[in-house]
C-alpha cells in the first residue's frame, strides 16, 4: 500500500510539473524586482554595423554607466600573436539614456580608412577597463563571395527562444559577414525595454562582434504617445538611435531609421514602414529610395523593411507601402525585398524572377496564414522558427531559409544572365514538408495566434 501511494504521489507531481512547465513564459526571464541588465563600467550591448561602404569602415556602439563619458575605440590589424602593434585610437560620442535599469551612457564611434577584405581586431573602453578584442572583418571587392544572415522579428522570449536560432544561423553559415534584421528586435511598451534590449544582446552572443548588423525599424521600435487620446501618435524609442550605428544617410523625414550601404556586390537599403504608413513619410521615402536605388553600381540590390507589401496574416493590408514604395521596387529590380512583421513565413509566387518578396520571424511569437496567403504564396510556414542564409557568388545569389533546428525549408536560386535578365531557380530537393499550425489556441487562449 505505501509503494502503491508512493506511485500515485510521484504521479501526481509529474502531472503538476508539466501542467506548471505549460505555463505562459514571461517575456524576459528577468524576475519582477531583479536587476539583471544594469549598466556598469564595463562595456556591455557592443554592436558593429556597416559604414556606407563596408570595405573601407564600420561603426561600433556600446553602453556602459555613467562614469564613462569620453571612451575610445582601439582597432590594429589583428595577428597570430598577442602583441598586434600599437593601435589606432578613435575618440567616441557619448548619449545618456535613462531606463528602468538606471541611467547609462551609449557610446559610438565611426572608423574609417581601413583596407577592404582585412581582418581587424578592434575594443571599446569602460572605466579603467576595456571589452575583450573582437574580431570584424571589412568587406571584399565586388566580385567576392559574400555570405550574410537575414532574420525575421525576434522580439518576445529573446533568450529563451531566439538565442537557438541565432547558434544553429552561425553553425549554417561560419563564413557571414552582414546579419540583416528585419525590425520587431524587442517587444517594447511593457515597462521593460531595457531588460529587453539586454536580452536581445544576451540572445544574439557574438554575433554582433564577429558580424556587422543592419537592422530595419520596426512597430514595436516605436511607442504610442498620448494614447488612446485625439493627440496620440507613433514615436520612435529611445532606444533605438543609441543601440546601433548606423549610416546617417537617410532620408530627412525618417533620418534615424532610413539608411542604405554597400557591401560588396550588394547594396543594402533600409526603409521604415512604420513611418511610411503612420507618420506619412511614405511618398518621401520613395523618392529617396529611388536615389538611391538608381546609383547602385552593383549587380544586387537588396530592400530590408519590416512590414510585409503582401501580408500573409489575415487583416492586414500595408496599402500606402504599394502605392508609394511598390512602384520604385519594381522600376529598379529590386532583387529582394526582406521583411517580417507578420510571424510567418512566406514567399510570394509571382509571375517574373524578381523581386522575390520574403517574410520570415525568428522569435516566439506565431501567428496563423490568411486563406490569400496559401493562394498567393509558396512555401508558407506556420509555428517555425526560422533563419534565412544567402550566399553570393558571381552571377548566382542561392537563397536557403531554415528551421530552428537547420533544416531546409525553402530554397532558390536567382542567376544574372546578362542580357536575358535575372532568372529564378527553385530547389525542391531537401526540404522539408511544409508546417501548419496544429494547435486550437496558444497558452493564454488566444485562437488568433499559434503561439505567444
Amino acid at each position: 500500500m505505501r509503494w502503491v501511494l508512493s506511485a500515485l504521489l510521484l504521479g501526481f507531481c509529474a502531472t503538476t510539473l508539466a501542467q506548471e512547465a505549460r505555463r505562459p513564459e514571461p517575456n524576459t526571464r528577468v524576475p519582477k524586482g531583479v536587476a539583471r541588465y544594469t549598466p556598469s563600467g564595463f562595456p556591455d550591448r557592443i554592436v558593429a554595423s556597416p559604414a556606407q561602404d563596408a570595405s573601407t569602415g564600420f561603426s561600433a556602439a556600446w553602453r556602459t554607466d555613467t562614469r564613462v563619458s569620453a571612451p575610445q575605440l582601439e582597432i590594429v590589424v589583428a595577428g597570430d600573436s598577442p602583441d598586434m602593434g600599437e593601435p589606432r585610437r578613435i575618440e567616441a560620442t557619448s548619449r545618456p539614456l535613462k531606463t528602468e535599469n538606471g541611467e547609462a551612457h551609449h557610446h559610438r564611434a565611426d572608423v574609417d580608412g581601413l583596407q577592404p577584405d582585412t581582418l581587424y581586431a578592434w575594443r571599446v573602453q569602460g572605466d579603467r577597463t576595456w571589452s575583450a578584442w573582437h574580431h570584424t572583418r571589412t568587406a571584399a571587392a565586388a566580385t567576392a563571395p559574400l555570405t550574410l544572415l537575414y532574420f525575421g522579428d525576434t522580439q518576445n522570449k529573446n533568450v529563451s527562444l531566439t538565442t537557438r536560432v541565432v547558434r544553429e544561423a552561425m553553425r549554417a553559415a561560419p563564413e557571414a559577414r552582414l546579419a540583416l534584421f528585419a525590425g520587431d528586435l524587442v517587444s517594447g511598451g511593457d515597462g521593460e525595454d531595457d531588460n529587453e534590449w539586454g536580452e536581445w544582446f544576451e540572445a544574439n552572443e557574438v554575433l554582433p562582434t564577429s558580424l556587422v548588423v543592419a537592422p530595419a525599424p520596426g512597430n514595436h521600435e516605436y511607442f504610442e504617445e498620448f494614447e488612446d487620446t485625439p493627440q496620440e501618435r507613433r514615436v520612435l524609442g529611445a532606444h533605438w538611435p543609441v543601440t546601433f550605428a548606423l549610416p546617417g544617410n537617410g532620408v530627412a523625414q525618417a533620418r534615424r531609421t532610413t539608411y542604405w550601404f554597400d557591401y560588396q556586390d550588394v547594396r543594402v537599403v533600409v526603409i521604415d514602414g512604420t513611418s511610411a504608413l503612420d507618420l506619412g513619410t511614405a511618398k518621401a521615402q520613395a523618392a529617396w529610395l529611388d536615389q538611391a536605388l538608381a546609383s547602385n553600381p552593383h549587380r544586387w540590390s537588396i530592400v530590408l523593411t519590416h512590414q510585409p507589401f503582401f501580408s500573409p496574416r489575415e487583416g492586414r493590408d500595408n496599402v500606402l507601402l504599394r502605392q508609394h514604395l511598390l512602384p520604385v521596387i519594381r522600376k529598379r529590380k529590386v532583387d529582394l525585398v526582406l521583411q517580417g512583421h507578420d510571424h510567418v513565413y512566406g514567399r510570394l509566387k509571382h509571375e517574373a524572377p524578381t523581386p522575390v518578396f520574403v517574410v520570415s520571424v525568428t522569435g516566439a511569437k506565431q501567428y496563423r496564414l490568411s486563406e490569400e496567403a496559401r493562394k498567393t504564396m509558396r512555401p508558407v510556414a506556420e509555428d517555425t522558427q526560422l533563419f534565412q542564409v544567402l550566399r553570393f557568388d558571381g552571377p548566382r545569389l542561392r537563397y536557403e531559409a531554415r528551421t530552428a533546428t537547420g533544416r531546409l525549408y525553402d530554397a532558390f536560386d536567382l542567376v544574372d544572365g546578362g542580357a536575358a535578365g535575372k532568372q529564378l531557380v527553385e530547389h525542391a530537393e531537401g526540404r522539408i514538408e511544409e508546417r501548419t499550425c496544429t494547435r486550437a489556441e496558444t497558452l493564454k487562449g488566444r485562437a488568433d495566434r499559434c503561439w505567444e
